[in-house]
């Protein structure tokens, strides 16, 4: 946190100069008051009235004056910390590898970023703004309390000891109970999250008792630790509301006995009372402080985890790679093998996909496919053995480069609540231009039922793509990866909701593009049949390999799979000879 509350050091800086003036002048002002009681209504000194009148009035425009800066610039200033921490949580949270968000749940980490930073926000804006300003006064008041009677300043000065030990208490226990807030407020956020997400499931499976039923234990839990805090906060709370008022009254009895007997003027008995009023404030909101405190320190903790996540897959590359034997627009998989968790994904595979050829790979579910595809974008590094791009050992290339080369569409289609251009161009929306975005549509067969829609390219579609069909989404989704113009086109399982048409249109348009290599991962012969070479994997080993003739010739698993999906028709095709 220091870094950000260092670059808004010269906003801290005038504010605290403001907090300083307006706390002197509401400080000073009992001393107007004993002039008012000494000097005019008892002296009857008109002149001494005319200034202490004016002193007021320039005392209300000064403070007015610097409340109003110190409640901007420390307000401002809050604001850009958080805004400062969020925007740099985000960036550390895109650098982290896709391990991390397998075993992070996106609630917490919204929490982490919304609700935790704004904690933050609280603690450098107002709450460490409204905590400095009561130390300031109540120090002031002492002073002040100290030089107007020191015998009577004894009064509230012996009840210091009793309210720091409880506030102090309380301090201890609401930290205790806002970190156990944060924690359930994470867990409601959750399953809040995946149920507005996975609503059409729920809705689809009837299981809107069963959610419901989640959704009230996380409430629950949610509210019995809010209501811990109220409990402890309630304990305490009224006990140091109460040693104030005892301190109020012993003065006034002290210290009107001392003025009855002429040991003080009115006018300072006056202005002693107004002390110890004006002092109790920041004694009565001390615990309400301190909780925001607690609140804005337990937040920075769980930010500060987030934060000291190290990615694992960093930009370790060489500024001097040596170039090895390679071609452009080549990609190898050299006896890659990868484990998880103690688990063999991947054992042992190679493959070597030249510029403009085409990689076919099937294989059961679990057997490995989509990892080839998180390997190739180095979400995660190999167990052992490489994989290099046109020559170069990908762990040794920026990580920039390495994305650059490849671009993916996914079994999971995301698209983003935007408009269908501004979807097609992720992250070239300053650099491509519509031309292009139209032609990656025409190309994935997009372009007849988006020019269909209202405001056709300029439609703003819903989170996930809401409103549109499994295939609409697939069609964007391959129009996207191919308005990027990478030299690799990896489809993983990413025409399972196209008609056999519409895959087989989109299959003739990719291998009219000689210019770019592509890998089809799927389960239908159809989509990997025409590719140049074709893997079939089990178990994370490649079992079979070669063309589409090739391994129907051997009678493997392939070729079991292809009798499953045409043996029917092939046997209805002989009949009707």
């Amino acid at each position: 946190m220091k870094k950000y509350l260092i670059k808004n050091w010269w906003r801290y800086l005038i504010g605290g100069i403001s907090l300083i003036c307006s706390t002197a002048i509401d400080v000073m002002l009992p001393f107007v008051t004993l002039s008012m009681v000494d000097d005019v209504i008892v002296g009857r000194n008109m002149d001494i009235f005319r200034r202490d009148i004016i002193l007021f009035v320039a005392a209300g425009l000064g403070r007015a004056f610097f409340q109003f800066v110190k409640e901007f610039l420390c307000d401002m200033s809050g604001c850009r910390v958080a805004s400062g921490l969020r925007k740099d949580m985000m960036k550390h949270i895109f650098s982290l590898n896709k391990g991390y968000f397998d075993k992070t749940n996106t609630g917490e980490l919204m929490a982490r970023v919304k609700d935790d930073a704004g904690s933050v926000w609280d603690l450098t804006g107002f709450v460490g703004m409204l905590l400095t300003e009561a130390t300031v006064y109540f120090i002031g008041v002492v002073i002040c309390m100290i030089t107007l009677n020191w015998k009577l300043s004894i009064i509230p000065l012996a009840f210091m000891p009793p309210l720091a030990y409880v506030a102090l208490h309380l301090e201890k226990k609401l930290g205790k109970d806002y970190d156990e807030i944060s924690e359930r407020n994470a867990d409601l956020t959750k399953v809040v999250e995946e149920n507005i997400s996975g609503v059409r499931t729920v809705k689809a499976f009837s299981a809107e008792g069963l959610e419901m039923k989640k959704f009230d234990e996380k409430n629950e839990a949610y509210g019995d630790a809010n209501k811990q805090f109220a409990s402890d906060l309630a304990d305490s709370d009224p006990l140091i509301g109460l040693i104030p008022k005892i301190m109020q009254v012993l003065v006034m009895a002290i210290g009107g006995y001392a003025a009855i007997k002429g040991s003080i003027t009115y006018g300072t008995l006056v202005a002693f009372v107004s002390y110890s009023i004006q002092v109790v404030w920041p004694i009565e909101n001390l615990g309400w402080m301190l909780s925001l405190v607690s609140q804005g320190l337990a937040g920075y903790k769980k930010i500060n985890k987030v934060m000291k996540t190290e990615p694992e897959i960093t930009d370790t590359w060489a500024k001097e790679l040596r170039k090895e034997a390679g071609k452009p627009g080549e990609i190898s998989f050299d006896h890659v093998s990868f484990n998880i968790d103690g688990k063999t994904i991947l054992n042992d595979v190679s493959f070597n996909l030249g510029k403009g050829k085409t990689l076919g790979i099937m294989g059961a579910t679990g057997a490995g496919k989509s990892t080839i595809v998180n390997l190739i974008e180095r979400f995660y590094d190999v167990t052992s053995g490489s994989i290099k791009i046109e020559g170069k050992d990908i762990k040794k290339m920026p990580l920039s480069d390495v994305r650059a080369f490849s671009s993916v569409v996914t079994q999971d289609v995301f698209l983003f609540s935007d408009t269908i251009t501004e979807n097609v161009r992720l992250g070239f929306k300053d650099t491509m231009d519509v031309g292009t975005v139209k032609s990656a549509i025409k190309s994935a067969h997009a372009q007849e039922f988006v020019e269909k829609i209202t405001d056709s390219y300029d439609a703003v579609i819903g989170e996930r793509g809401i409103g549109l069909s499994g295939g609409q989404k697939q069609r964007l989704s391959i129009a996207r990866a191919l308005a990027k113009k990478a030299d690799l086109l990896v489809l993983d399982d990413s025409t399972s909701a196209l008609d056999m048409e519409t895959e087989a249109a989109i299959q003739q348009e990719l291998q009219e593009k000689n210019d770019m290599s592509k890998i089809i991962i799927g389960h239908r012969i159809s989509s990997v049949k025409d590719a140049d070479e074709i893997l079939v994997l089990e178990n994370g080993r490649v079992a079979e390999r070669g063309t589409h003739s090739e391994l129907i010739r051997k009678g493997g698993l392939y070729y079991s799979t292809y009798e499953a999906q045409y043996g029917d028709y092939h046997k209805a095709m002989a009949a009707c000879e």
